[in-house]
């Protein structure tokens, strides 16, 4: 297992496999099933130590844990045409700017 282990793992519900599975957003293709949601989380954070091990030792590149990046808290998002001048008009009509109302909208669904 990781010393600092700081990846980002979720486990949730599988209907299609009956079972929990274990994933790590830095990792998108593993996974890991299992009966209980602790065991899939155990076997998912085994895999990705593994994995980590492997491209270390093979001198590949390891992700780096969101946990550990820095954010700027800008990125640059393309939309039609119609859908900025149907955004521009709904910040309008609420008198914010058109980065906050989409900001508080992004924050809303996360």
């Amino acid at each position: 297992m990781l010393d600092h282990d700081h990846y980002t793992y979720r486990v949730t519900w599988s209907e299609e496999d009956g079972e929990y599975i274990g994933l790590c957003a830095e990792f998108p293709s593993l996974s890991w099933l299992d009966q209980s949601p602790e065991d899939a989380l155990k076997g998912i954070r085994q895999v990705v130590s593994d994995v980590v091990k492997d491209l270390a030792d093979n001198g590949e590149n390891v992700p780096e844990p969101l946990a550990s990046k820095k954010f700027s808290g800008k990125f640059q998002v393309r939309v039609t045409a119609d859908t900025h001048r149907a955004l521009a008009i709904k910040a309008a009509e609420r008198h914010v700017s058109l980065n906050r109302l989409v900001s508080e909208s992004l924050a809303s669904s996360c």
